[in-house]
């Protein structure tokens, strides 16, 4: 057994983020992103702007290399954006979501009334959707494509009701769930202490 006690392990680094300020995807009809985003996932529109003159091919500050595209956001909830760029038609391909690199799916955490209601739009709307599946203990998903192809997924608990969501109480491990799997990638105790430090257990 690895003694990967906690007593004289530093904690690593936290960086504490208060949650997500904006996560980008892309389209090439941003029309129908809009109605996709605000009708069925309902989430509104809340900035539609371009991005300014320059920055897409001469002083790119992590913005596509296109001039003039449209850079709009969505309210997603909780203080947090959602944005798209719309992309020049048939300047990109359809990216491969389970390449290295890649977005494979975003969840959004929501309450257990947000889900139903969603689930009804989805229905309404004629998409298909996978769920609710239960992918962790007392955690309830739905799965989606948006209209760009980009998998989609809400996730949430039967307790969190209204406006009352808690993420990280629901997923959290033990220190002796999580070195279990861990020490498949290093059998160290040093590593697995440090990394484990913040976890509740032994």
């Amino acid at each position: 057994m690895i003694d990967a006690s906690p007593a004289a392990a530093s904690a690593p680094a936290q960086l504490r983020c208060r949650g997500v300020h904006h996560l980008v995807l892309n389209t090439d009809d941003m029309k129908k992103t809009i109605d996709f985003y605000t009708d069925v996932v309902g989430m509104p529109l809340v900035n539609a702007d371009r991005v300014p003159p320059g920055v897409g091919t001469t002083n790119n500050r992590g913005n596509p290399p296109f001039e003039n595209l449209r850079h709009y956001f969505f309210d997603m909830g909780n203080d947090s954006l959602l944005a798209f760029f719309e992309m020049p038609k048939d300047a990109k391909g359809q990216v491969d979501r389970d390449a290295i690199g890649g977005m494979q799916h975003v969840s959004f955490a929501v309450s257990a009334e947000a889900a139903d209601a969603l689930i009804e739009r989805l229905k309404a709307n004629g998409i298909d959707y996978l769920g609710p599946i239960v992918p962790l203990p007392g955690l309830y998903s739905v799965y989606f494509y948006d209209c760009n192809g980009a998998r989609l997924e809400v996730s949430w608990r039967p307790i969190d009701r209204g406006g009352d969501v808690h993420v990280l109480e629901g997923i959290t491990q033990t220190r002796e769930g999580a070195i279990r799997e861990l020490a498949t990638l290093s059998d160290d105790p040093a590593w697995l202490a440090h990394v484990t430090a913040t976890l509740a257990g032994r």
